[in-house]
């Protein structure tokens, strides 16, 4: 696995135009190899063993070149000597460089064993994003360590994050949720090194992304469930609103509208009495339980009298009563689709498959 380090690209007001010779190359500036950014918060030690690492991988540094003199180092960006000494050393220990007495350090090794460091940004944790996340880890190799943040749908904990994060990763996987307002944010990250989860979303539109069409995926999940939810008088969708997506309502009424069937939306169950011959679409897992209560106290039959659809697939929704209906992407797809584009630096959209799987409560 090639590493790479992640450092802001700004013009330091110390460097100079100091010449290197290396031993198998043409003359390159000490500029070309080393970047150092007095406002990235990372240790200058860190950026010197970073910027070897990736003169390595981008080919500027090869095996026998020499690097620049401590000396000369110090001078170009007002370092100390016990600065660079600490980042040769490292490098040093791991094999990296060796020291020649009296010539300096040389390129001894390129074939780098450092993972990646990845910054994955949800927004929340719950059972399916446990499975996006195990998933993704899965697939990445031993090499890789992540750092997990979650915002809560808090605008400001999302920014502050963000820019706490600048500079300090080789990757950043961003779940944006329902902000639409960040781009500026985002736009400070290094732009070949984001990645955006979950949705679509226009501001965000040249990253790459893997993300749920949460129309698309109900209209189809309803589709491929057609007859079963016709049996029914009367359609309801019990959408919150706030964090959930409402392309879902979308879906929901483009089918409905699509077949001529009576339906409604409203926010919650908690003072309705269900009735026989209905059929709901639930987000919410409070609404999914105030449900099932409901139609076990009306004497109801869930499946017959009433239907009753979940969205996102958990292994407690297999069982429970015996058996809820869902509508729901793949979460350990996803997972395996994220570490495939991170590992692969591919550049693509990819809508995440998504399906309806039957159960006894529809």
């Amino acid at each position: 696995m090639k590493f790479s380090y992640s450092v802001t690209n700004v013009k330091n007001k110390y460097k100079k135009n100091i010449i290197l010779v290396p031993e198998n190359n043409s003359p390159v500036h000490i500029t070309d190899i080393f970047n150092i950014d007095e406002a990235a918060g990372i240790p200058k030690y860190r950026q010197i063993v970073n910027s070897v690492f990736t003169g390595i991988e981008q080919g500027i540094l090869k095996k026998g070149d020499k690097l620049p003199s401590i000396n000369q180092i110090c001078s170009a960006f007002s370092l100390s000597r016990d600065t660079v000494m600490l980042a040769f050393n490292e490098l040093r220990t791991s094999g990296v460089v060796i020291s020649v007495p009296g010539k300096g350090y040389y390129v001894e090794r390129t074939e780098l064993k450092f993972g990646k460091q990845i910054f994955l940004l949800f927004d929340e944790l719950n059972v399916f994003k446990e499975d996006l996340y195990t998933s993704f880890l899965k697939h990445l190799d031993d090499r890789t360590t992540v750092d997990i943040y979650f915002h809560h749908f808090n605008y400001q904990v999302y920014k502050e994050l963000i820019l706490g994060a600048i500079g300090k990763y080789s990757a950043y996987i961003l779940m944006p949720a329902t902000f639409n307002n960040s781009i500026d944010i985002v736009r400070q990250l290094p732009s070949d090194k984001v990645y955006v989860l979950d949705r679509l979303k226009a501001e965000l539109d040249d990253y790459p992304v893997i993300y749920q069409d949460f129309e698309q995926d109900v209209y189809e999940g309803m589709m491929a469930g057609k007859k079963l939810f016709c049996k029914y008088r009367k359609l309801i969708m019990v959408f919150p609103g706030g964090k959930e997506p409402g392309e879902r309502v979308t879906g929901f009424n483009r089918f409905c509208n699509e077949w001529g069937l009576e339906s409604e939306i409203i926010r919650s169950v908690e003072k309705r009495v269900v009735q026989k011959g209905e059929a709901y679409l639930v987000v919410s897992d409070r609404n999914l339980v105030r449900i099932i209560k409901n139609v076990a106290s009306m004497n109801l039959i869930l499946g017959q009298d009433v239907g009753l659809v979940s969205f996102n697939d958990t292994m407690l929704k297999e069982v429970v009563a015996g058996g809820i209906t869902t509508i729901s992407t793949d979460f350990i797809e996803m997972g395996k689709g994220l570490s495939e584009m991170v590992l692969t630096h591919k550049k693509s959209k990819i809508r995440n498959p998504s399906k309806i799987i039957i159960r006894n409560s529809l």
